[in-house]
């Protein structure tokens, strides 16, 4: 059962050109010990929350300073928002994603969702400290150093002041986002970072809708960024939480609608199952439109590659990638990454596989 991997087309196959069945990649124990370990947690199914439409910074390229959903006035009362969360509940959601402006302005709004709905994440600039008391990961947008975020997110000695409020802090995650300029700069924040035991993942910028700016990747910088990202990830494997695979599907020619057809209701049309039937985007006013409902709406979504739409777009396609063994790995590589990122006290733990893996159906590069 010998398995290489085409490195010209990127498109795994056995020596033999064996149709593989499902059962028969199980057999290996490291795959199977692998999908135990993901498959408890199939049972999360995402919402998404605007808590504030203010913010303490503002950044060039901004998702949520476009479209309507800015306009949204905010509801403060912290028992509409409780019903909100159990009726939420009620309808099957598990896991909830608090965003917005910045949602570390209302901290009791927060702590009301925590309450109500115990699995979840939050994303934020990390300047403000979010309470312990609420448990849920914290994603902490990192744009490049400190010199580059005074230029481009108006704050200064941005890094440190993030690293001051959440360094060992077991909820963290600093989410590095590549755009076209500040790709080598990730070295020396990946550096800073790992001396003060924070943990790393990796985004790509993404542009907003209309957005032609000087953050929008080209080929070239995509080529660049997947590079950088795998170089970190062998560099510092105790604090990257990635992946392999995770950079082929983020850094690819083709965005991620068009690799593996994007699973929210804003691309898809279907109310039968999955995303397209249980998500939804809740503005700060508490209601939501199914046209524009993604996890970051007002992306150009031919150009996105966001790390957070990954985790449900990639995730979804288990049986896509149930075509052998290397790109089974890399499909339980990807999910165990996103788990790292995103649930609390979730141990990533080794890859399965260390070389680049052709999203089904597609070259690698």
């Amino acid at each position: 059962m010998d398995v290489l991997t085409n490195n010209h087309t990127g498109i795994g196959k056995s020596l033999f050109n064996k149709e593989w069945k499902f059962s028969d990649i199980l057999l290996d124990q490291q795959i199977r010990e692998k999908w135990e370990k993901v498959r408890k947690f199939f049972f999360l199914r995402e919402s998404t929350y605007d808590m504030a439409n203010r913010c303490n910074i503002r950044c060039e390229g901004c998702y949520y300073y476009k479209g309507n959903k800015q306009f949204a006035k905010e509801n403060g009362d912290a028992n509409a928002w409780r019903k909100l969360m159990q009726k939420e509940q009620a309808r099957g959601i598990t896991y909830v994603v608090l965003a917005g402006a910045e949602p570390s302005l209302v901290p009791e709004l927060c702590e009301v969702c925590f309450q109500e709905m115990p699995l979840g994440a939050i994303a934020t600039n990390g300047l403000k400290f979010i309470p312990e008391s609420i448990d849920y990961k914290i994603h902490i947008s990192v744009w490049g150093n400190d010199e580059t975020s005074l230029k481009i997110r108006n704050a200064k000695n941005m890094l440190f002041r993030q690293i001051e409020n959440y360094q060992s802090d077991p909820r963290a995650v600093f989410v590095y986002t590549f755009t076209r300029d500040n790709i080598d700069q990730v070295y020396g924040v990946t550096e800073t970072l790992a001396k003060h035991g924070c943990k790393l993942t990796f985004n790509v910028f993404s542009a907003p809708v209309g957005y032609d700016g000087p953050l929008r990747h080209t080929a070239a910088t995509l080529d660049h960024t997947r590079k950088t990202m795998i170089d970190l990830l062998l560099q510092f494997p105790d604090i990257v939480l990635f992946s392999h695979y995770n950079a082929v599907a983020h850094t690819h020619q083709y965005g991620l609608h068009d690799l593996y057809s994007c699973s929210y209701p804003r691309m898809n049309p279907s109310t039968d199952i999955g995303l397209g039937r249980s998500f939804r985007q809740y503005r700060t006013d508490l209601t939501w439109d199914r046209s524009v409902a993604c996890c970051v709406p007002d992306t150009d979504c031919t150009d996105c590659r966001h790390y957070a739409a990954g985790s449900a777009v990639v995730t979804a396609r288990m049986f896509r990638h149930a075509l052998d063994p290397d790109t089974f790995k890399s499909w339980l590589d990807y999910v165990n990454t996103y788990l790292a990122v995103w649930v609390v006290k979730y141990d990533q733990g080794e890859n399965l596989i260390n070389q680049p893996v052709a999203p089904p159906g597609h070259a690698v590069f």
